[in-house]
């Protein structure tokens, strides 16, 4: 039998008078179950907002994206390796891209873009077409090149596909002089028709332009070379990303769509561990409030101490007593944490029982439950409430030994 927690066990749970160190501890074993449901439910909802924005850049970036190995901007890709990446089976498109930042024209309201260069293909292959809010998904309507506008760029620049005005999209002239008072002669000009209006996100819907690529080529004077070849596969589950990735690595540059966007994932990986750090500092000063329990059930059972001592328990078994004593306070609290946030955070990812306010892409608020959350959880608060229960637990020391010296 494990003496010290037995003992632990029966200060916790065996009926006694509802004093106020009972009080306090059932407080304390709530507080620290709210504050792992929170944690619960804050990471899910965290992880459904994620899975959204992984969604829709993974209907807009490629698979895999074949880029200069060196690194530079702009380059000439092998012409028989893409015949021979395109011939690959698991492969479903290839489509070169060129990429640049351009002046924008339309009607007198002036901006600059973000604009991407595709060959046809990528209409038919990309799923841009469930973000459609307005047009249609093409680049050409008979012999006239058109564009697609993410829908900040288009609400700033006040374009609506109806409108017959031209867009008209400039771009620096490396071979012609500058001029002071005209610039717009010193740059390349082409005139492209608003087809269709699509929304990603806010920060990809405010600067993106998509082109057809013989217009990027032209306005940029880049006629044989491309910022990357974009790779869609038949099958794009990591693990076939990956395979397909180290099959060609030793002869190209490929990214995955993490790799494509580092500095956007980044972000959202440290606005996560934010979140459950500050989480986590709450639940600390929830957690403090065994601190003062204990320090109360110390005072409170001094002669059951004294006794222990006296029949020959050593320091370490008393102070082990109160550390358990305090640690099951806070296990107590986990569990039942864990099964509400567990519980809650289900409900609403499989009924949207809360409801998000406003126009919105989803109806109601988006969770994604990941049993690494729920372990990390775990694992934090429970260490939470061992540290806690240690520094409580020091108090029932030698010096409460030295004070019934007589008995021990």
């Amino acid at each position: 039998m494990n003496l010290p927690l037995f003992i632990a066990r029966r200060y916790l749970f065996a009926r006694k008078s509802h004093n106020v160190i009972n009080v306090i501890s059932a407080i304390s074993a709530a507080g620290m179950a709210i504050g792992t449901a929170a944690l619960i439910l804050i990471l899910s909802v965290y992880n459904g907002f994620d899975s959204i924005i992984k969604s829709n850049l993974g209907d807009l970036n490629p698979d895999l994206l074949l880029v200069d190995p060196q690194g530079a901007a702009k380059f000439r890709p092998d012409s028989a390796l893409i015949d021979e990446i395109a011939s690959d089976p698991r492969v479903r498109s290839v489509c070169y891209c060129l990429e640049d930042n351009v002046f924008l024209n339309y009607s007198g309201t002036q901006s600059v873009a973000r604009a991407i260069g595709v060959e046809d293909a990528y209409t038919s292959e990309s799923r841009l077409g469930g973000h459609l809010t307005e047009g249609e998904i093409t680049l050409h309507r008979g012999d006239i090149p058109t564009a697609l506008l993410g829908a900040g760029l288009a609400q700033t620049l006040g374009i609506h596909t109806r409108f017959l005005d031209p867009l008209e999209v400039y771009y620096p002239d490396r071979n012609a002089s500058i001029s002071v008072s005209n610039p717009a002669a010193s740059a390349r000009c082409e005139k492209v028709a608003p087809a269709g209006i699509f929304s990603i996100s806010s920060d990809t819907d405010a600067e993106l332009l998509i082109l057809p690529l013989e217009i990027m080529q032209r306005i940029t004077g880049n006629s044989e070379s491309v910022s990357g070849v974009e790779i869609r596969l038949a099958d794009n589950s990591p693990r076939a990303v990956r395979r397909f990735r180290n099959d060609y690595s030793d002869r190209c540059t490929l990214l995955d769509s993490y790799q494509q966007q580092p500095m956007l994932f980044k972000m959202m990986k440290y606005e996560k561990l934010a979140v459950f750090l500050i989480l986590m500092f709450v639940v600390l000063i929830v957690a403090l409030n065994i601190f003062g329990s204990l320090s109360m059930l110390i005072i409170e059972k001094k002669e059951d101490i004294a006794t222990l001592r006296a029949m020959g328990a050593s320091d370490a078994l008393v102070r082990r007593i109160f550390v358990l004593e305090g640690w099951l306070i806070s296990l107590c609290g986990l569990v039942a944490g864990l099964v509400a946030g567990i519980a809650l955070a289900l409900l609403q990812q499989h009924l949207g029982l809360v409801k998000m306010p406003g126009n919105f892409l989803v109806s109601s608020y988006p969770v994604v439950l990941k049993f690494t959350d729920v372990l990390l959880t775990a694992a934090g608060v429970a260490l939470t409430g061992l540290v806690i229960a240690l520094l409580s637990a020091s108090q029932a020391g030698p010096s409460r030994r030295r004070e019934s010296g007589g008995l021990s």
